[in-house]
C-alpha cells in the first residue's frame, strides 16, 4: 500500500481515529494509538502517531501507542517509534523502552526481526534524520536479552 491511502473507506478510519486520538478522555487516546498503528505505513498517520506516543498527559497512551506499533514487526511502525524515542522526555522514554521490553523482550526471533529492519532503515540515506533515529533504536535493542531463543 506504501504512502497512499487506497480507498475512502480506510481514508475515514484513519480521520476517525485521528480525531478519537484529540479526546481529552485518556482510553480514547489510548483506543486511537491502538488502532491508528494499524495504519502506521500511511502518510497522515504518522504525526498523530508520534503525538500519541508523546501523550502529556497519560504514560498509558504512550505504552500502549508503542506497544501497538512495535508488534506491526515493519519499518513503518519502527521509524515511528524511533522518531518518538528522539522526542521524548525521561518519563516518555521509561514507557517507550517498557513497550520494547514488552513486546520484543520474550522471544528473540521478534527482537533479532526489529534489528534487522532498524539495520535497513539505518541505511536510509535521507535528510531527515532516519538513519540516525534507527540508529538509536537499534542500539537499544542490542542491549535487550530477550527470554527465549530457539533451542
Amino acid at each position: 500500500m506504501g504512502d497512499q491511502m487506497d480507498s475512502e473507506p480506510r481514508r475515514a478510519v484513519v480521520t476517525a481515529l485521528v480525531e478519537l486520538g484529540r479526546s481529552r478522555d485518556f482510553r480514547d487516546r489510548a483506543d486511537a494509538g491502538h488502532g491508528l498503528a494499524a495504519f502506521a505505513d500511511v502518510q497522515e498517520a504518522r504525526r498523530p502517531l508520534l503525538e500519541l506516543v508523546l501523550d502529556q498527559a497519560d504514560t498509558m497512551v504512550t505504552l500502549v501507542t508503542a506497544e501497538a506499533l512495535l508488534r506491526r514487526q515493519d519499518k513503518a511502525g519502527l521509524s515511528v517509534l524511533a522518531s518518538a524515542w528522539e522526542a521524548a522526555g525521561g518519563q516518555q522514554r521509561g514507557w517507550i523502552h517498557t513497550a520494547i521490553d514488552d513486546v520484543l523482550g520474550i522471544f528473540s526471533e521478534d527482537r533479532d526481526k526489529a534489528m534487522r529492519l532498524c539495520e535497513e532503515l539505518m541505511q536510509d540515506d535521507a535528510a531527515d534524520g532516519t538513519a540516525r533515529r534507527a540508529r538509536r533504536l537499534h542500539e537499544i535493542l542490542v542491549g535487550l536479552d530477550p527470554v527465549l531463543r530457539p533451542a
